[in-house]
């Protein structure tokens, strides 16, 4: 008997888990199994992939009230086409790493469900976007440089992470500025004075580091460091449960953590 074959209890919210065997699956199965408003419906691998209780995404995803999804991009466009194409399910999307035709495409599909997309699901960290956007508004950037740093484990894929993005862009936010326009994510050889108004970004890739993210404010005579560093894989598998369970029944729409949190404006 398949996991969808089992039936849950009203008004359970039942989730499909892609990239079931990955780290992230795994740690959100764990997450699951201690819950009582949401559960493990389905799961589901790469094409091919085999294990107890996986299902071919299609058929997985039959029935489910919400899929998550932290895998790769090209897999998480895919599925947020085919689940709009179908009428659901509902998403919640962790990959990072997003081309604009990719987040276009991903947007797209929102017009036909409800999406939640974040790159990352940590309370924590949604809190210092805000504290970050803040500073940003109140130091002016003819004395305060920002650079961005962040630190993962050695098997990350992408550079820099998306929550880096994400803390760049609070930071832009709060200057007013687009983050396209002032961005500097890679420094080699003579690369002359910094820019004044630049947003920098440092990356760490190394063993097994799960997060690590400091917005650093850097005047003449004195440095303000913002951070926040990940100790348990869990909390980003709690964090997107908690979006699995707000975003059921949400009108088609692409939505974030601060909406999840009632944060946004």
């Amino acid at each position: 008997m398949s996991q969808n074959d089992l039936a849950p209890q009203k008004g359970t919210v039942t989730i499909a888990l892609a990239g079931a065997l990955g780290r992230m699956g795994q740690a959100l199965a764990k997450t699951l199994a201690g819950r009582s408003d949401a559960v493990v419906f389905s799961r589901f691998d790469r094409p091919g992939a085999t294990g107890e209780g996986l299902s071919e995404r299609d058929e997985a995803l039959k029935g489910a009230d919400v899929a998550i999804d932290f895998t790769i991009p090209e897999a998480s466009v895919a599925l947020a086409e085919y689940a709009a194409a179908h009428g659901g399910p509902a998403l919640v999307i962790g990959s990072t790493g997003f081309t604009d035709e990719q987040n276009a495409r991903i947007a797209q599909a929102a017009t036909k469900i409800a999406i939640v997309k974040s790159g990352n699901y940590s309370l924590g960290v949604n809190m210092l976007m805000g504290l970050v956007r803040q500073t940003a508004a109140a130091l002016p950037a003819a004395d305060w440089d920002v650079e961005v740093h962040e630190a993962h484990h050695k098997r990350k894929i992408d550079a820099p992470s998306g929550t880096a993005l994400m803390l760049g862009q609070a930071a832009a936010d709060g200057r007013g500025v687009g983050l396209g326009q002032v961005a500097d994510r890679g420094r080699d050889g003579m690369t002359g004075p910094r820019k004044e108004g630049a947003i920098g970004f440092s990356v760490v890739r190394g063993g097994g580091i799960i997060g690590e993210h400091s917005v650093i404010f850097a005047g003449e005579e004195e440095i303000l460091t913002l951070s926040h560093s990940a100790t348990d894989r869990g909390l980003f598998a709690r964090g997107a449960v908690a979006a699995a369970v707000w975003v059921k029944g949400k009108p088609p729409g692409l939505y974030d953590m601060q909406d999840v949190l009632g944060f946004a404006k």
